[in-house]
Parts: structure tokens; sequence; C-alpha cells
């Protein structure tokens, strides 16, 4: 199978891309090395990964539909995994043009192309932010999705509803996946664990927003992973749409992710306490029921086991 994969440079999108070629799909893994954290990241993700003759990697902003068109007519995609995004909840406030831009028109971009070239299957990445300050927990994907507090959150569940849309129209048998709080290795070096993690390495204070009590459901990557390849085989049986969450379904609080973190380094971190930041949610908490059901989605990852490999592979890649 040959497969389109966006923003496969990324944390989540170069893992994928590996479990993939391994598989012996064709990849074509199209990302733009945007300057929101070191370039030189992504470049080294991508090491191993051009020693496979089945992966090939195009530099490729997703507003740009001239280059983009030119990679579907070359390539005729199977299906496409659509990562790319501007990512987080904080940068978003700050510049909220950005991600309307990249998020919104990058993705109706893919989506027409997809249209033109008839790729009629695709795997959307969306986010548990949609879910906002959602009072029902564990959340489920039928919950009411339309009170989103950043603008990261609004570009997400926009991105749902214009797969559906295109779904509707186009026949497109299209899956939005509701990542939950991902970590492990590669992870972003912005993200609260790889930051902490760092600062304490560093002797430097962490910033500790709140009182420690907001709670998150922490996914390990190879947990996601298993969650995006049991919905490729989901896509490919009929027409549909469908939303899927993926997370542990289980929850861990800052005062315990950052003890965790301590724990597993055997040193004390100094904190910096300071006020909730806006657009943070209290909780994040998956009901994974319907992933189970219709995935056979399974994951098995424990957190403190999750955060030792974090950290083995961390402090040997320092």
């Amino acid at each position: 199978m040959k497969i389109l994969v966006t923003g496969g440079a990324g944390f989540i999108g170069s893992h994928l891309c590996e479990t993939l070629v391994k598989q012996h799909h064709k990849v074509i893994c199209v990302d733009n090395f945007c300057d929101f954290y070191n370039p030189k990241i992504k470049e080294n993700n991508l090491k191993e990964l051009n020693k496979y003759p089945n992966f090939k990697f195009y530099n490729i902003d997703i507003r740009n539909v001239t280059e983009l068109n030119a990679v579907f007519s070359k390539e005729p995609f199977d299906l496409m995994i659509h990562l790319a995004a501007m990512a987080g909840v904080r940068p978003s406030i700050e510049n909220p043009q950005l991600y309307f831009d990249v998020n919104i028109t990058g993705t109706v971009n893919l989506l027409e192309l997809c249209k033109k070239y008839n790729v009629k299957k695709i795997i959307f990445a969306s986010s548990s932010s949609v879910y906002g300050n959602n009072h029902k927990v564990p959340f489920e994907e039928s919950d009411p999705v339309d009170n989103p507090i950043s603008p990261y959150a609004a570009t997400k569940k926009s991105g749902e509803l214009i797969c559906h849309t295109y779904h509707t129209l186009y026949n497109m048998s299209i899956a939005c996946l509701r990542f939950f709080t991902v970590y492990g290795p590669r992870q972003r070096p912005d993200l609260a664990i790889h930051k902490f993690t760092n600062m304490i390495l560093n002797d430097e204070p962490i910033p500790v927003f709140g009182d420690g009590t907001t709670q998150r459901d922490y996914t390990y990557i190879d947990d996601i992973l298993d969650g995006i390849t049991k919905c490729i085989d989901y896509v490919f049986f009929g027409n549909k749409y469908q939303i899927f969450n993926l997370g542990e379904s289980s929850t861990i609080s800052l005062v315990e992710m950052i003890s965790t973190i301590e724990n597993t380094l055997n040193k004390k971190a100094k904190k910096n306490i300071l006020p909730m930041q806006a657009g943070d949610v209290n909780r994040t908490f998956a009901n994974i029921s319907k992933s189970k059901k219709l995935l056979n989605y399974n994951p098995q990852t424990k957190f403190t086991e999750g955060i030792k490999k974090f950290i083995d592979w961390k402090l040997q890649t320092q």
C-alpha cells in the first residue's frame, strides 16, 4: 500500500512512518520543518527512515497547493494519514491566524487534492483538546464539543467537521482520531514531560501552573501507533465516518507526573508555582470503549513504564 503521511517528520509522524515502512508499505512523507521548535530535531527523526527504499520525503508546506498537487500527481496514494498541524494550546492563543491558516486551510487543501486524485481513505489527527472543560468524565466521542477554549482546539474541531463534509459529498471513508497527551521518545521539547525532564536535569526550576491538581490522560507513543495502524484496516472496509478517542483511559495529576519524573531520575525538582494559564483544561480522560470495540484498540503502557522508557531515551541522546 502507498501511504501519504503529512507531518511525518514530527514526534508521532516519524514513529508512524517507521512502523509503516517496517510493515512494507511505501510511505510518502510531507513535512515543512517549520521553526515551531528546532528543525534539526525533525531532521534527526528522519535519519533512519531515509535509509529505507520504500520511504520518500518531500519538504512541503500544506498551504502550498502547487507543490502538493505535484506530489499527488506523481504518487498515486491508497491512503492519507493527515498529522500535519500547528500544535499547542498556548501558542495558538498568541497567533490564532497562523493556526487557522495551517490547520484549517491546509486540511481543506489536502482534502481537495484527495477529491481530485480519488484518494478515498483518510485518517485525520484530531485532539482531546476539542472537549474543552467537559464536565462529564470520561470523555465520550458522542459528547458535545461545541465549547473549545483555545484556537488550537477550535481548529481541530473544524477539521473534524470539514472531514465529515467531504465524507458526505465525495464518499470518502474517514476516521478522526482524538489523541490524548501523547508522550515518549522524540516528544516535542516544549511539552511538559520533556521540558520538565530537561529542566530537572539542568537544575532549573520547573514552571508549575496552578495547584498541581490538573489531570491528563497521558498516552504512550506505542499505544497511539497501535490505534492508528488498526484504524487503517477500519477505513478500508466500507464508506465510513467515525471519531475515535485514543488514550489510556486513566488520569495522572500534574503533581503525580512531576513525582514520577523525579523518582525515575532520582532527583528532586525545583518548582516555580504560577497561576493557571488561559486555554489550559482542568482534566482530560478518554472513554475508549468505542475504540476497543470497533478498532480492537488495547493500550498497554503504564505511566511509570512509559516515563522510564522516555527518560532512558533522553539520557541516551544527551
